[in-house]
């Protein structure tokens, strides 16, 4: 098979890409991002064993990146069709448990569950869009977030709620199905032993979650119904007490546009600091409430995993990934502080050093970078193929 592979993975204010050869496994030629989506977007490209380069593209909507990106790669194409464009879809609702060729009938479908995923949902469905006028004939593919999470049992989808409403899809999905899916995968090949046990997987970026997976498969997510549950994140609060929001809709009037916004744009460490959702910027500040967000987060991050290891059973292996579990050594330091009674301990320097194996007690902990973008393209490579 000649040709390529392009991936999207369009965000709230950002849309990465990637560019797979598809002649046999998909190889990657080039990467990057268009960044901070609104009046100061900005392009960086990154050629395979290249050096970054970085476009300033002004005011862009996704549409417009969609397109910025697609006028950057055109010399690496070199007449090369785009056989397939794989994309990042959030929600997949309750029945989608795989990847899947975006046809009409499915998109309007998609359609839908904008209501389930409003921060995301329409801008993956807005680059679907721009790459079907881009690429006609290419089969467009969609890789769905929710996907690796179908199958938990129950008891894990189940609110306490009249059971009606679990019929009508208020239920636990579970998110970052991407990452955990790639993850699970490395752990497979590179540590099978520990993949064949209980494996607590911490995906902490902007968005953060905790997944539960045993011998390779999704068991429960600190992440329900939609990506707001569960721990503290950059601008979403994570747990928060569903009273909190009557007595804001009583007492201060708030809508449901009120509530949107507050859950999902001002609230978590940028509400907490009062200075940014950027963990970077928090770590490098000394003003009080930069430490008291920072506090607040850990403390959350290591309840939540005792909390998974109590779902499990027990923990053979953690595994830290995404921006900040990637990088963040003082994070994962003051998350585990705690919890050595469940064997959690770590090697200071390796830590330190973001290494890969950073334990120092009987339970492995692992720092693992996460790459969507490659199940993404194998999704849609075998999609292509069939």
């Amino acid at each position: 098979m000649t040709g390529v592979i392009l991936t999207l993975n369009a965000g709230s204010s950002s849309i990465k890409f990637a560019l797979y050869g598809a002649v046999a496994a998909p190889a990657l030629e080039a990467s990057g991002m268009v960044d901070a989506i609104g009046p100061d977007a900005r392009l960086v490209l990154k050629p395979e064993g290249g050096e970054k380069i970085s476009t300033a593209l002004g005011k862009t909507d996704h549409v417009a990146g969609v397109s910025a990106i697609l006028t950057a790669l055109e010399p690496l194409l070199a007449s090369r069709p785009v056989l397939g464009v794989g994309h990042r879809i959030v929600h997949g609702g309750p029945e989608i448990d795989g990847p899947r060729v975006l046809d009409a009938a499915l998109l309007d479908h998609l359609e839908t569950l904008k209501p389930l995923a409003p921060l995301h949902q329409p801008h993956n469905l807005a680059a679907v869009r721009a790459a079907r006028a881009a690429f006609p004939d290419a089969v467009q593919v969609g890789a769905f977030d929710t996907a690796f999470h179908r199958g938990h049992p129950r008891v894990h989808d189940l609110f306490a709620l009249p059971r009606r409403y679990y019929d009508q899809g208020v239920r636990r999905y579970g998110f970052h199905g991407l990452s955990y899916d790639f993850i699970a995968g490395k752990m497979a090949r590179d540590y099978p032993d520990l993949a064949r046990g209980k494996v607590i997987v911490a995906h902490l970026g902007n968005g953060a979650s905790l997944c539960g997976i045993e011998n390779g498969r999704s068991i429960s997510s600190t992440m329900g119904f939609s990506a707001l549950e569960g721990l503290c994140m950059g601008t979403r609060p994570g747990q928060v007490d569903p009273g909190v929001l009557l007595y804001l809709m009583k007492e201060e009037g708030m809508g449901y546009d009120d509530l949107t916004r507050l859950l999902y744009k001002e609230s978590g460490m940028l509400g907490l600091s009062g200075i940014s959702h950027d963990m970077r910027e928090l770590l490098a500040s000394d003003v009080p409430e930069a430490e008291e967000a920072i506090a607040y987060y850990c403390a959350r991050l290591a309840r939540e995993i005792g909390a998974m290891a109590a779902v499990l059973g027990g923990v053979d292996a953690l595994v830290f990934t995404g921006g900040v579990g990637e990088n963040a050594a003082p994070i994962r330091a003051r998350a585990l502080e705690g919890l050595g009674f469940l064997g959690l301990e770590l090697d200071p320097d390796a830590n330190a050093a973001n290494a890969t194996v950073i334990d120092a007690g009987r339970v492995p902990v692992l720092v693992l970078p996460t790459d969507e973008e490659s199940v993404i393209a194998r999704s849609t490579k075998a999609l292509i193929a069939e």
